[in-house]
């Protein structure tokens, strides 16, 4: 006889409360995922990622458009996941330039408007404990947003991973004990790890497997946060640059902040604890030390390049650190299963790209685009002619995105097509 489970989607102990990812025994078996064709294409995560700096062009775009397009050099870690990203150039929202017109970026033709992933989370994202998680990485000048609510009010992110980690897995009670159990090397399993053994006994093999390789997962962040605080105890070498006062940790330890924020961020969808997460890559004068050579500037610096060498070469330094963090993360996604057998990375649209198209003019034209996942087809480089007359926008694109996760709409911004003919 089959056992009966309840949905409790939970770990708990005295300590800790845990929430665990999608598994068979509660519901979402095979039987019950039985859809129409049209709505098992649909995804229900998504994922935005914006480089305040941009992303320099030359060096994201192929040279040639479709299927046999060379890996361009900002994104030669993205390689072994061709077949998982669609690459757009000459897509733009006809926005302002300059760096105060950035968040064009989620937010189409008027910067600092209803965003696009706050258009998603409003309408997918209430049935989870947060309709939307917005985080940051790096330091920049100033208070900056990318999401902004239907009322234009810009969204604060999160910028330390330790804080997030204790909203997704820990309570405000249990906060103390969470840093002692990072710093003491255990791991909050160990404290509910009697009411794993029993849910795991009466688990079906599928599960049973499903529930050890989250245990994995969790040990590993929280092994990975242990490893970051302790290094925040010790001094730091000496880049010859000083970090600014208002955040001495954070700037040039942007892509360890970043790894770990995306092993957050599949813990959170694995979780079911949201649907809708964005990511800013801020930048200012961190100066970075790529394979233990210190770059010739800061990242600010170096995005305004004049065109010099050196600078390019070392901007393409750093873009291509923090796509190779990008890269582990649609690993992780691709490796992770849902009870259906279907892939997080297929069920969810990650959209990566900025709202400054040459950040060494400060012209918010040709946005370097990119989407992963989703169960689009992927493996190309849709190159659009913006001066076509029927060009489409980016907000074409936006379109077909919020299609694809189910949101109804037929506008965004100052677009009102979609690009489906195109990508689908």
């Amino acid at each position: 006889m089959q056992p009966t489970f309840s949905r409790r989607r939970f770990l708990r102990s005295a300590t800790a409360l845990i929430a665990l990812p999608a598994l068979e025994a509660f519901g979402g078996t095979r039987a019950a995922a039985a859809t129409t064709a049209a709505t098992a294409k649909r995804a229900k995560n998504f994922i935005a990622i914006g480089s305040y700096l941009g992303w320099h062009q030359p060096a994201f775009f192929p040279k040639t458009a479709g299927r046999d397009y060379t890996m361009p050099a900002s994104l030669t870690p993205l390689e072994k996941h061709r077949d998982q990203i669609t690459i757009f150039s000459g897509l733009d929202h006809r926005a302002p330039n300059g760096h105060k017109a950035w968040s064009n970026f989620l937010c189409g033709n008027a910067p600092g408007s209803y965003s696009l992933d706050q258009q998603i989370a409003d309408a997918v994202g209430g049935k989870t404990r947060f309709a939307s998680v917005e985080l940051a990485t790096g330091m920049g000048e100033g208070a900056k947003s990318m999401s902004y609510t239907k009322q234009g009010i810009g969204l604060p992110a999160t910028v330390r991973p330790s804080v997030l980690y204790r909203q997704l897995f820990a309570s405000k009670a249990s906060r103390e004990r969470t840093e002692y159990l990072l710093k003491s090397g255990q791991s909050s399993i160990d404290s509910v790890l009697d009411d794993a053994k029993r849910l795991q006994a009466n688990l079906p093999q599928r599960d049973k497997d499903k529930l050890e390789e989250f245990f994995d997962s969790f040990r590993s962040v929280e092994n990975k946060m242990g490893r970051q605080l302790a290094a925040l105890d010790q001094p730091a070498p000496d880049p010859g640059y000083k970090l600014p006062s208002y955040d001495p940790i954070t700037p040039n330890l942007q892509m360890e902040a970043g790894t770990i924020m995306y092993d957050l961020m599949t813990l959170a969808l694995d979780t079911g604890s949201t649907h809708v997460m964005s990511l800013f890559l801020d930048g200012l004068g961190q100066v970075f030390a790529i394979d233990g050579a210190v770059l010739k500037a800061g990242y600010h610096a170096l995005s305004h390049h004049g065109n010099d060498p050196e600078m390019i070469r070392d901007l393409i330094a750093i873009e291509r650190a923090h796509m190779a963090c990008f890269s582990g993360f649609l690993t992780q996604l691709s490796e992770k299963k849902n009870p259906e057998g279907k892939s997080l990375l297929d069920d969810t649209v990650i959209l990566l790209g900025t709202g400054m198209g040459d950040a060494s003019r400060h012209s918010n034209a040709n946005l370097p685009t990119l989407v992963a996942g989703g169960g689009f087809g992927h493996g190309q480089h849709i190159a659009i002619d913006s001066k076509a007359k029927d060009a489409p926008l980016l907000g074409d694109l936006y379109i077909t995105i919020k299609q694809r996760l189910g949101v109804e709409s037929g506008n965004f911004s100052n677009a009102s097509r979609n690009m489906n003919q195109l990508f689908s």
